[in-house]
């Protein structure tokens, strides 16, 4: 098992204890084993056959023997325990947004209530706003959590299903077989969500197929077999993720990866561009036309797939009636060569989208898009001070060991209670930390920033007196996610007209898959933040992704300055910007768009930029 899947067994096991209302020195134990092992840069196995699991800390005895329980079986004996007494479908209810363990016991032990659809009609029939505890606003907001979640279901997080993927992967590369292995469909174009996976195989020896596909289908995550055939298999992994591999070919390797990867969209305006010189593309190759004229088979995008599985995974499907392999193949062992074909450059797949890639490719205008390795700094993270796990002097040293020139701490301020945010008394004893940090790690420029809240009216959670203190200031959304899409954007934009802001981090508030962005009118905060000179965040974490791609897209088009940063919690979730920068890619970002790729001086010169 990966760690994630551990985490999550771990998690789940933590809730269903809650709502059973076990002791909660037990439970919080639990909670922290699950942050160190979500915090670990290498896998739980290797490092249990290394050294034992009890010197991890947090890991104590009895957890350190059910995750080796869960390392040699995949199951959890006290998960068991626990469910014959506590209804497993509790734990889905505690990842709705508004509804924890302690509300999920209430509704369990008043209502009767254990699942999400049994949890709708209670909401409805007035039997949860009755309960102590809950009321009409509650119910609004867990009504637009269920919403949420049936909308999100069998969508993974993308830097989920990597982790979920890289076993297999491991596994299918040590096949001698196989020459080439790529994943194709929404991971490939960085997609934030995938719903399946598409594997690729390149298998010249026919002979051999036979073994390659024996090798997938006996994974020892598969949890399930949904087909095996001499080119095409599915299974689904233990963790729920749909894979199907295809064996494939060297003359049409490159096709094929060009089709799955997809978009629909796009794959239709490549099809039409073939069609205007006579070739017809396909998964196959770019074949020239037998006879005159089109073929007449009309759109070849295949939609949502031959197996109904969810929109942007790869453009599956057939092309009506006509043999998709008609005519002389000119192209298809690589992807270059299919865009050879068409007269156009290699388009990146992130780009994908038909967003005016192709055009762009024509003209010789594609952009150079940004990479993790050309930020100079991280300017969004949080320490112990608030609700980080890490000290100031940790995150410092961890972000130098990332090459950064500079780094900002920024916890949260006062108004956000829940995560210990900061009065301006506190604030300023954390600046004696940060002193001394300054003198204790060489090599970094450390800024003292705050994440200051925007509150219900547009008003900024600290007086000017400290934000005029602090070296840059974040202002963010935390509460009345709940307000119209007219009284949320006057907020933010009140916000923006603040003469001391610098960056509006995580716009939109979504949590993908958890929480819907609150209602805004994107287009009048950007044009707002070109007007007051304030920068925008790409927020990387991965339930964030926080702004969308194409807003990124449009703060490119209007030059608003874009900050990539992490919002990291901990030193290891600064790793967060290598999934995030696909996010910016997609966006069409390249280093010029990005603020913190400036240098030091750079950075200083933006910071100072209202003075004088």
């Amino acid at each position: 098992m990966e760690n994630i899947e551990i985490a999550r067994r771990l998690e789940e096991l933590a809730d269903l204890l809650e709502i059973q209302g076990a002791n909660p020195f037990r439970i919080r134990a639990y909670r922290n084993a699950i942050r160190t092992i979500s915090g670990l840069t290498r896998p739980l196995a290797e490092v249990a056959a290394e050294e034992a699991l009890t010197d991890l800390p947090g890991i104590g005895k009895d957890i350190g023997g059910y995750i080796g329980e869960l390392l040699d079986t995949g199951r959890l004996s006290i998960l068991d325990e626990v469910t014959a007494e506590v209804p497993r479908e509790l734990a889905t209810l505690t990842r709705l947004d508004g509804v924890g363990p302690k509300k999920a016991r209430k509704l369990w032990k008043e209502l009767d209530v254990t699942t999400p659809d049994e949890l709708e009609s209670a909401a409805r029939e007035g039997r949860v706003a009755a309960l102590p505890g809950f009321g009409k606003k509650s119910v609004e907001k867990i009504l637009r959590a269920i919403e949420d979640f049936r909308k999100h279901q069998g969508r993974f997080l993308r830097a989920e299903a990597v982790q979920y993927l890289r076993p297999l992967l491991a596994h299918l590369e040590g096949v001698e077989a196989i020459h080439r292995l790529e994943v194709a469909g929404s991971y490939r174009r960085g997609r934030e969500t995938v719903g399946d996976i598409d594997l690729l195989a390149l298998v010249d020896d026919d002979g051999a197929r036979a073994g390659v596909m024996e090798a997938f289908t006996t994974f020892p995550g598969v949890d399930r077999v949904e087909m095996s055939g001499d080119t095409r298999g599915s299974v689904v992994l233990t963790s729920g993720l749909p894979v199907d591999l295809r064996i494939l070919g060297s003359d049409s390797y490159g096709a094929a990866l060009h089709y799955f990867t997809g978009s629909k969209e796009h794959n239709v305006e490549i099809r039409k561009r073939g069609q205007k010189r006579g070739l017809r593309v396909s998964e196959y190759g770019v074949f020239e036309e037998e006879g005159k004229g089109g073929d007449g088979d009309g759109d070849r995008s295949g939609g949502n797939g031959t197996d109904g599985r969810s929109e942007g995974d790869g453009a599956r499907g057939r092309d009506g009636d006509s043999d998709p392999r008609a005519g002389h193949r000119i192209a298809g062992a690589t992807e270059e060569e299919v865009f050879g074909a068409l007269d156009l450059p290699w388009i990146p797949p992130v780009l994908r989208e038909n967003r005016g890639e192709i055009q762009a490719a024509e003209e010789g205008r594609l952009p150079s898009l940004v990479e993790a390795g050309q930020l100079r700094g991280d300017l969004h993270m949080h320490t112990t001070w608030s609700d980080g796990r890490d000290s100031v002097r940790e995150m410092a040293q961890a972000c130098r060991d990332r090459g950064y020139a500079y780094m900002a701490i920024t916890d949260h301020s006062q108004a956000v209670t829940v995560a210990r945010g900061l009065t301006p008394e506190r604030l300023r004893e954390q600046w004696g930390e940060i002193d001394e940090a300054r003198e204790q790690v060489e090599g970094i420029h450390i800024l003292r920033g705050c994440e200051v809240d925007i509150l219900k009216d547009g008003s900024l959670d600290l007086p000017d007196e400290v934000l005029e203190e602090l070296d840059i200031v974040l202002v963010a959304v935390h509460s009345h996610f709940e307000l119209d899409q007219a009284t949320m954007t006057k907020r933010i934009l009140t916000a923006l007209r603040h003469p001391l802001v610098d960056i509006l981090v995580h716009p939109t508030g979504r949590l993908i898959n958890r929480r819907e962005p609150y209602p805004l009118d994107m287009e009048a905060v950007l044009q707002a933040a070109l007007e007051h000179d304030v920068a925008v965040e790409l927020n990387t974490n991965p339930r964030r992704l926080d702004l969308h791609d194409r807003h990124l897209f449009r703060a490119r088009e209007l030059g608003v300055p874009v900050v990539i940063s992490t919002d990291a919690h901990r030193t290891a979730q600064l790793a967060y910007v290598d999934e995030g920068i696909h996010q910016a890619q997609r966006g069409w970002l390249e280093a010029d768009h990005v603020l913190n790729t400036r240098d030091w001086d750079g950075m200083q010169a933006w910071l100072k930029r209202r003075e004088g």
